[in-house]
């Protein structure tokens, strides 16, 4: 009984790790990178410049669409910080969130604009919901000026 005890408890353990590595490596492939919210930046601007604002916001908005991939999506503002496509939450599209603030107070979107206005580009770091776990992580977005928009794409840090 004990032997049987333990091969029984062995294969558990077994069957439990095949269940738990795919899910962990699918998660991992779901993760983008810098270098992939970038390019994604880049991409979308592209997207722009080929088929115009409205065709290309809409598709930045549709989440079954190829500018959402994993956890990486795009959003766009104005230079007034008035929120135009976001991939994740389209309750935010119209909308003047210059004002928003993250849960530490950090006011991402003001700081988004100076760096478009400022810079032209650049990397910025703030916390937002995670679209996979949607709890609040640590959040660096690139972010690039495109004519008078802002076009970004972030990563969450876990």
């Amino acid at each position: 009984m004990n032997k049987f005890r333990k091969t029984v408890m062995s294969a558990g353990i077994l069957l439990c790790m095949a269940m738990t590595i795919p899910a962990i490596t699918c998660m991992a492939a779901e993760r983008g990178t810098t270098t992939d919210a970038e390019a994604l930046v880049k991409k979308a601007i592209e997207h722009i410049k080929a088929n115009g604002r409205e065709k290309s916001f809409a598709e930045f908005g549709n989440k079954n669409g190829r500018f959402v991939q994993g956890d990486l999506y795009i959003f766009v503002y104005d230079l007034n910080g008035r929120c135009l496509a976001h991939g994740q939450n389209p309750k935010m599209v119209g909308n003047d969130l210059i004002g928003m603030k993250d849960p530490d107070g950090k006011y991402f979107v003001k700081e988004r604009v100076e760096i478009a206005r400022t810079k032209g580009k650049g990397w910025q770091d703030y916390k937002f919901t995670d679209p996979l776990t949607k709890k609040i992580e640590h959040k660096t977005a690139y972010i690039e000026k495109f004519e008078d928009l802002i076009i970004g794409s972030g990563v969450y840090k876990h």
